[in-house]
């Protein structure tokens, strides 16, 4: 396995691998990332953190997925699309979950009033999930285009998802260091960006439910 991208004019078959490999480190690397920001959160009682941390596991759950559909292979026979189907339907359902998870921890932020003596660490741990996830993103649109996968656009779309929520605590971590006033303002961008996130779970969801539906992404 190999992180590096397949030359131009490579067989389906390379991409497919390299689409494994891209899984297998959204998995690893998410999995850390969830456990160290739940714990900074839970330590520092940040709301924030902690519900990113959460939203960490989603992409865990995307990227596996993404996995259990590339066993299938390549190709648009009824066993492949079924799973194109299922991973691409699934994918969805996880988008759901994470809006709906970003928008009830943003609520009780604002009822609460509840903010983080500090919020360094959201800044440190956004940073690096920034610069990670813009590559990984990027990497996973490739392999969707090449390999014409609905599920692999989906699960790119998830990084995505991550990339704004990143973007998201980092902006509100920064603004609190420096206007405590402001302890709300991560909260708000948080409710509005859960708005879009189940916009693409149901978007996914109901691209799996047409009966035409072959597993293609439609991002030529």
């Amino acid at each position: 396995m190999t992180l590096r991208r397949p030359p131009e004019g490579s067989p389906p078959e390379a991409w497919l691998a390299h689409a494994r490999t891209l899984a297998l480190v959204t998995i690893l690397y998410n999995l850390l990332e969830g456990a160290v920001s739940m714990g900074f959160g839970a330590s520092d009682d940040s709301v924030a953190l902690f519900g990113f941390g959460a939203d960490s596991f989603i992409e865990v759950g995307s990227a596996a997925l993404v996995l259990w559909r590339l066993q299938a292979g390549l190709g648009r026979a009824v066993p492949h699309v079924h799973r194109e189907r299922l991973a691409t339907r699934g994918i969805g359902i996880l988008f759901l979950l994470l809006s709906a998870g970003t928008a009830v921890g943003a609520v009780v932020q604002l009822l609460t009033h509840r903010h983080p003596e500090t919020t360094l660490p959201g800044v440190i741990i956004s940073i690096a999930s920034l610069a990670f996830m813009a590559w990984l993103w990027r990497a996973k649109k490739r392999a969707a285009t090449a390999l014409d996968s609905r599920a692999l656009e989906g699960d790119a779309a998830c990084s995505l998802a991550c990339i704004q929520l990143s973007g998201v605590l980092f902006l509100g971590s920064v603004l609190f260091i420096l206007w405590p006033v402001l302890w709300w303002i991560d909260a708000l961008a948080a409710l509005l960006l859960s708005g879009f996130i189940a916009k693409e779970g149901i978007q996914g969801i109901r691209a799996a439910s047409k009966p035409d539906f072959s597993g293609g992404c439609g991002c030529h």
